[in-house]
């Protein structure tokens, strides 16, 4: 038996963005996937009994899908935050006033309330975890409220942030469920503050905790006017929906909270439990006879949710920004969800139908096109116009025109600029302007040169002294994007001269000839790799610095009695840093220019010095190059026999370590240090140091050669024996 539980229109609405055939075609690609989805979906309930509701996530997904699809151009996600904060502390969640402001790993900032774990797990702007362990671990702990801009909104806006404690003294009332409680305190709270959105939004839930439904959907309702693109009003509503025994309308505001917000956790979790719920096979067996899709004439109708809404509930008023987009679904689980309300919601249904005469979806006739046409008209007119919401929670409609509180704006959105003060925008470590701020899992902020400076001595907080072993670990110092954005607006003359003294002071540590750093450890070589292990704070600076002006370069000495390092030295070049989760790093170097040292100096714990590059000097008398030639071949035959001759496991642990040793160059002369054979010898030999050294300060070939020359007869001498 075949079903075809998807009808599509022939008006389907093009793609946001989309136009054209381009448009049609993937308006066409959209509805194959519901379609192939949703009737993989349907013959596997055929088969036995479901896992769990969350085997119908990729259903989910394409429902949204298309239910975004139907809105149209300029619906959806890109719309405009209608109702929105208009000020500088605004949060990326609902994008009202930043209450208790938390900033996440990504460095984006939300109020705390919009980061409840069960409310979202992804960041809204830039989709990365907003938790720590990838958002779903419960041993992940929770952030903290960032102190910088707590101190800044309670210095701004007061008066937000006293409405924030409002709010947070009414959720504890819900979480303890005091409903009646919390209704009083949150209608007393309305009094003195009647635009306060989120009261409303208590109140409503108040209401639905006391099962008054009607008038927590009137609540619901006035914040959905003012504030039509915010998810989680959308989600709310749809609960009360649910509760009250609608659940064919409570699954149309949940498809609307994830059009607006695919991340809404809640939501998507409703409607795979709505499904799960509906297309059971046992409840599916039990209605198969009287399915509605299985008549002809519903077969082939496209049917499209939100059509019956409109009728499903005649006084919970649809807002505009729902009865203009709607979407097509899967008619047979709307029609399931009609015949599979429980004795629970068949009640409830009937005790609010007392009241004001409430229907069921189900009970509503069916009308030709024409009649629904009218029928919407005579809603959608009614809805246009304004509502106000009185304190006992009954809707008043005015005429348009009158004045009402509909073209209200938040109190809040400029800062006087008396209350604007530099200091507030201080690094508690270099005691100057923050650059690029970064905002540590306890909720202190520093500049990021600052912060990971003190992370080289401990792994904790400079000023709480928490644990940073994880922030540490994971390396992602992410800027504080609103607390750049507000010195940017508000201090930009600082700002700039803030950015003048860091470019001075990145380019005095990109200078390769004045003040060059100096790792002083051990003998470094031209073309001969050299890894290193860094721990000390001094040299993890000093590679952290060299990484970031771009040089990626440093020097190399061997340490001095009397100087502290000699006199020569080789220039190292990064090609690759490994960072270990405890800070420590493995750096992979390999040798370039030799130098000698000028003058010695000090940077911030290691050593600087100003050099001059060596060269050979090359030589231009034919006879003596032929002569060279003939010196540089015998010496280099030489040095492979003598490395042939080697044992095994020397022979080995010297080509694990340096690599093989390099071929013989044609031109001798080619390269500023001579034959890269001879350095890497030179590397492997076990040779003091201080004999090393006074080859590496050679400038002559043939004088570097004989050198060479006498150390393999010694060694070969000793082969022999």
């Amino acid at each position: 038996m075949a079903f075809s539980p998807v009808a599509v229109s022939s008006d389907a609405s093009p793609e946001p963005g989309g136009g054209g055939r381009l448009g049609e075609e993937a308006d066409g690609e959209r509805r194959g996937r519901l379609k192939e989805t949703a009737g993989s979906s349907l013959a596997s309930l055929c088969l036995g009994p479901l896992a769990g509701p969350r085997r119908f996530g990729t259903l989910v997904e394409c429902l949204v899908l298309n239910y975004r699809l139907r809105q149209g151009p300029g619906r959806g996600r890109e719309r405009g935050a209608e109702g929105a904060a208009e000020g500088p502390l605004r949060c990326c969640g609902c994008g009202r006033f930043l209450s208790e402001p938390v900033t996440v790993p990504c460095g984006h900032t939300y109020c705390r309330r919009c980061l409840r774990r069960e409310l979202r797990a992804r960041c809204r702007r830039c989709r990365d975890w907003l938790l720590p362990a990838g958002g779903t671990s419960a041993a992940a702990a929770p952030l903290r409220t960032s102190v910088v801009l707590s101190q800044l909104a309670e210095k701004w806006f007061p008066r937000e942030c006293e409405r924030a404690r409002t709010g947070g003294r009414l959720e504890e009332l819900l979480a303890q469920g005091r409903f009646r409680e919390a209704l009083g305190a949150a209608g007393q709270a309305l009094r003195t503050d009647p635009s306060n959105l989120m009261l409303r939004i208590y109140r409503a839930e108040s209401y639905a905790g006391l099962q008054e439904y009607k008038t927590a959907i009137e609540d619901l309702n006035f914040v959905i006017s003012k504030m039509p693109n915010w998810p989680e009003v959308y989600f709310r509503k749809g609960k009360v929906l649910h509760d009250s025994g609608f659940v064919g309308d409570a699954l149309q505001l949940f498809l609307q909270c994830l059009a607006l917000d695919e991340d809404f956790l809640p939501a998507k979790l409703e409607v795979e439990k709505v499904l799960h719920d509906v297309l059971s096979p046992e409840k599916l067996g039990e209605n198969l006879k009287e399915s509605a899709w299985s008549s002809p004439h519903t077969r082939n109708k496209s049917f499209v949710l939100g059509s019956e809404m409109t009728e499903s509930y005649s006084n919970l008023q649809l807002c505009p920004e729902q009865s203009s987009g709607r979407s097509e679904v899967l008619e047979p689980v709307i029609g399931s969800l009609n015949r599979a309300q429980s004795a629970h919601a068949l009640n409830s249904t009937k005790a609010l139908a007392k009241e004001d005469g409430l229907k069921r979806v189900s009970s509503e006739p069916l009308l030709s096109g024409q009649e629904k046409g009218a029928l919407l008209k005579r809603k959608l007119s009614y809805s246009e116009q304004d509502t106000v919401v009185c304190e006992d929670g009954r809707n008043k409609h005015k005429k348009q025109g009158e004045n009402t509180n509909r073209d209200m704006k938040l109190a809040y959105g400029t800062v006087p600029g008396n209350l604007i003060d530099v200091s507030d925008f201080e690094c508690s470590l270099c005691m100057r302007l923050f650059f690029e701020p970064v905002t540590t899992p306890c909720g202190h902020t520093f500049c990021k040169g600052c912060l990971e400076r003190c992370l080289d001595h401990a792994p904790q907080c400079p000023l709480c002294k928490e644990s940073l072993k994880e922030y540490l670990a994971s390396r992602k110092y992410s800027i504080t994007e609103l607390l750049e954005e507000l010195i940017m607006k508000y201090l930009s003359d600082e700002l700039y001269e803030r950015k003048r003294i860091h470019a001075e002071e990145t380019a005095e540590h990109s200078n390769l000839t004045k003040n060059v750093p100096m790792f002083v450890c051990t003998m470094a070589y031209p073309t001969v790799p050299c890894p290193l292990h860094v721990f000390e704070p001094r040299y993890r600076l000093m590679i952290r610095r060299s990484m970031e002006t771009g040089t990626k370069q440093f020097g190399m000495c061997i340490s001095d009695s009397q100087n502290g390092f000699a006199d020569y030295g080789c220039m190292l070049q990064i090609r690759n840093v490994h960072f270990l989760p405890d800070g420590r790093s493995v750096v992979d170097t390999v040798g370039g220019k030799r130098f000698r040292v000028l003058q010695r100096g000090m940077k911030d714990g290691y050593c600087t010095a100003d050099i001059e590059y060596l060269e050979d000097v090359k030589v231009a008398d034919e006879e003596e190059l032929k002569k060279l030639r003939e010196l540089h071949n015998f010496v280099y035959s030489q040095a492979c026999s003598w490395f042939q001759n080697l044992r095994n496991k020397f022979r080995t642990q010297i080509l694990q370590h340096f690599g093989p040793m390099p071929d013989r160059e044609e031109n001798i002369q080619a390269m500023p240090n001579g034959p890269a054979w001879c350095w890497w010898l030179l590397a492997v030999l076990p040779v003091d140091p201080r004999y090393q050294l006074s080859v590496l300060s050679m400038m002559s070939l043939k004088d570097r050669l004989i050198k060479i020359q006498h150390i393999l007869t010694y060694f070969s001498r000793d082969q022999s024996k």
